[in-house]
C-alpha cells in the first residue's frame, strides 16, 4: 500500500508530457515579454501562468497551441463604473466580493469576472460585459 500511494504521488505532481511546441511558440509570440511563466498540462488544456507589469494572468490553449482566453487578475475598485453599478444593482449585490478579473476571448469582447459568496456554501461567478449587463453566472467551489 505504501508503494503504491508513493508511486501515486510522484506521478501526480509530475508532468505526464512535454508541453506541446505549438503551445509554446503561440504563448512566446502573444506575450512575449511575459515573465515567471510556468506551463500547467491538462491534457485537454495548457493554462499558461505568468506575470507582466506585475500583473498576474492565465492564459489557456489548446493542444494545437491555439489561444482559447486569458485571465488577468484584478480588483474589484479598479472596473469599469458600469461593471460595479451592474454588480450594485443585480439581486447578488449583499454577497461578499471575494475577487474579479478580466476575460479576454478570441473575437469576444471582455468579460468581467466578479466571484461572490454569501456564505461557505453559496459561492457565485457572475460574469459582465463593459455595460455592465450580467451575461452568466455560474457556481463555484
Amino acid at each position: 500500500m505504501f508503494v503504491f500511494t508513493s508511486v501515486f504521488s510522484n506521478i501526480s505532481h509530475s508532468q505526464i508530457r512535454e508541453i506541446p511546441k505549438e503551445v509554446r511558440e503561440a504563448f512566446a509570440n502573444k506575450y512575449p515579454n511575459a515573465e515567471n511563466v510556468d506551463f500547467k498540462d491538462q491534457l485537454v488544456v495548457i493554462y499558461v501562468h505568468f506575470t507582466k507589469d506585475s500583473i498576474k494572468y492565465i492564459a489557456t490553449y489548446n493542444n494545437k497551441g491555439d489561444w482559447k482566453e486569458t485571465e488577468e487578475a484584478s480588483e474589484y475598485e479598479k472596473l469599469p463604473e458600469p461593471v460595479k453599478d451592474g454588480f450594485q444593482k443585480s439581486k447578488y449585490a449583499e454577497w461578499n466580493v471575494e475577487d474579479a478579473a478580466i476575460i479576454s476571448q478570441p473575437g469576444a469582447d471582455e468579460l468581467y469576472r466578479i466571484k461572490i459568496e454569501k456564505n461557505d456554501l453559496q459561492k457565485k461567478y457572475l460574469y459582465f460585459n463593459a455595460k455592465g449587463r450580467l451575461r452568466r453566472d455560474s457556481i463555484t467551489l
